[in-house]
């Protein structure tokens, strides 16, 4: 799950920039922050991958995110998970195990997970460089390469897609040291559609003989 949310973090994140980084990629990434820094609401859906060629594996798992301001919702409906977030609270729900987990978001944002705080992400520990400009299946994408520039991150570089004509994430892939390869591309797109305070909030009454661990 950990690997999940950092992954739609890192795909939905249009970065602030910093001076020493690719001239190239600045501007892509400023003019996709700015697009996507306006909208109130944003809802995708996207479908998640892992892979490992040496040990033959391949899956792939459909999900949904919506965002709204500091708040959040991500539910993967193939495993089972949903992670809800208020602006306070952090809820991860667990359907095979009926189990949910409650922390408070300043312990989860340490670790980057917070897919709200995605427009500040980058700030600060990362490099990036413009890779180049390809035509895929009819849509011209820009490539550009994020390296972490601490050695105890557990990947070694994240490859986002933007699509040149909407200015807006296409996809997102992660090499990690493990020798496995995470990947999100989004199906679905769009914005400032009216979202309901209460769908953030996860309400265990609605679940029975629910097992609640309290973390805060």
């Amino acid at each position: 799950m950990r690997k999940l949310i950092y992954m739609v973090a890192a795909l939905m994140a249009a970065t602030t920039v910093l001076a020493q980084q690719d001239q190239k990629a600045k501007e892509i990434f400023k003019e996709v922050s700015e697009k996507t820094q306006a909208y109130k609401t944003i809802s995708a859906n996207f479908l998640f991958t892992m892979e490992n060629t040496q040990e033959n594996i391949k899956e792939s798992n459909k999900g949904s995110i919506k965002l709204k301001g500091n708040k959040y919702l991500v539910k993967l409906p193939d495993i089972g998970i949903q992670v809800f977030c208020d602006g306070e609270t952090v809820w991860n729900y667990m359907e095979d195990s009926n189990q949910v987990t409650i922390t408070a978001v300043d312990e989860e944002s340490h670790d980057l997970l917070d897919p709200s705080s995605i427009f500040e992400i980058y700030k600060e520990g990362f490099n990036y460089k413009f890779v180049n400009e390809q035509t895929v299946k009819g849509k011209t994408l820009y490539f550009i390469d994020l390296f972490p520039e601490s050695d105890e991150e557990d990947f070694t570089k994240i490859r986002i897609a933007i699509d040149k004509d909407r200015m807006m994430i296409h996809s997102a892939v992660t090499y990690s040291k493990d020798g496995n390869t995470y990947g999100i591309l989004v199906t679905r797109i769009s914005t400032d559609q009216p979202m309901d305070d209460k769908q953030f909030v996860f309400d265990p009454a609605k679940y029975k003989d629910i097992e609640v661990i309290d973390f805060r």
